[in-house]
């Protein structure tokens, strides 16, 4: 006798948990249908009370009493959580069961840190909007490999990691970068100990920012700075170069410490500042292009990869506007008046060249 009651404040006490326990959205419940009704069905699920399963919510069928029955047992997406309200009651659903498994799917590839396949499905401000599982998420431009523009990543399969899966808030973020970082921790080591300083190698420009592009040389990144990649001033690494495009480039350093590569585009070619030193001097008036005009002077092309700086302050008139004086593309005599090569330095006037110039 002792031992039914025991038995019986256990089932009290299993009973009391199962009713303290919160049902929310998103949580997927087995239960087991206990009534049939006009607009849905009743669904025991452990709860204070019978769930609720909308007609709306089962899939496919005309006449709902073939599809389901007293008696089954099913998996149901927890749709509404029971509130205080006295008339509510948890609203089941069978539609969203699949999205369901797959937001848990993706919880757990985000918990045990795994690797899964996206494919890119549109390209948003800011990133782009990738579909795994049926589901879709936003790919930070932070969390890409590649910088902006992203239009070659449109419609292609990549691998990421998930950031962030929560379904209350209809919350999805992947990273394609923590991919690309963990895979060139495993390689980076064998790759950068072949690679030498001052050697030329080919690369494929990956990711291109304001302060420069980084170039995958043989799985491993490397940085190519925008003061490496034209001896002419440029506004934006993609004056020279495009995302996917193939390049030679020399290695300036390698830091082994950091696992870092620095790389030069311009140090390819010969350096102009070096080719000038016996070709231009002070006081020698010359003819060059205008390349830039700013408002507190204008760039002048004087050699192929080098520009002098032609001062408002040194104008003629003595600090005229330049942008109602010259034009890019416009051609012009100047004199220079300080001629500092070793410091890339050229600094141009006209207000004392001689008249008969």
């Amino acid at each position: 006798m002792t031992q039914t009651i025991n038995e019986q404040d256990e089932f009290v006490r299993l009973l009391e948990e199962s009713y303290n326990y919160k049902f929310q959205v998103a949580d997927i419940v087995k239960g087991i249908i206990v009534k049939s009704e006009n607009d849905g069905f009743l669904v025991d699920i452990g709860a204070k009370t019978e769930a609720f399963l909308p007609n709306k919510e089962i899939p496919t069928a005309t006449d709902n009493n073939e599809v389901l029955k007293k008696g089954d047992v099913k998996e149901f997406y927890v749709l509404r959580e029971e509130t205080d309200k006295e008339d509510s009651c948890i609203i089941l659903s069978l539609k969203k069961l699949s999205c369901a498994k797959s937001w848990q799917n993706l919880q757990n590839a985000k918990l045990n840190n795994e690797t899964i396949v996206a494919k890119v499905v549109q390209i948003v401000k800011g990133g782009v909007i990738a579909e795994a599982e049926d589901l879709r998420g936003f790919i930070p431009a932070s969390q890409l490999r590649t910088g902006s523009p992203f239009e070659g990543l449109m419609d292609q399969e990549i691998e990421v990691k998930v950031l962030e899966a929560d379904p209350q808030k209809n919350k999805l973020i992947f990273s394609q970068r923590q991919v690309i970082a963990e895979q060139r921790e495993k390689v980076v080591d064998d790759i950068i100990i072949n690679l030498e300083e001052g050697s030329i190698v080919k690369g494929e420009v990956v990711r291109i920012a304001n302060f420069g592009a980084f170039v995958d040389i043989n799985g491993v990144d490397g940085l190519l700075p925008i003061s490496e990649i034209s001896w002419q001033r440029i506004k934006h690494p993609s004056d020279v170069i495009q995302l996917g495009q193939e390049i030679e480039v020399k290695i300036l350093k390698i830091d082994n410490d950091l696992k870092r590569i620095s790389l030069s585009l311009k140090r390819m070619g010969d350096n102009p500042w070096e080719e000038i030193e016996n070709e231009f001097k002070e006081g020698q008036v010359i003819t060059g292009i205008v390349n830039k005009v700013t408002s507190f002077g204008t760039f002048i092309n004087i050699f192929p990869g080098v520009e002098a700086l032609l001062p408002s302050s040194e104008m003629e008139p003595a600090n005229a506007n330049p942008f109602t004086v010259y034009n890019v593309g416009d051609e012009v005599k100047v004199m220079i008046k300080k001629f500092t090569p070793q410091e890339h330095r050229i600094a141009l006037t006209l207000k004392d060249m001689p008249k008969e110039c």
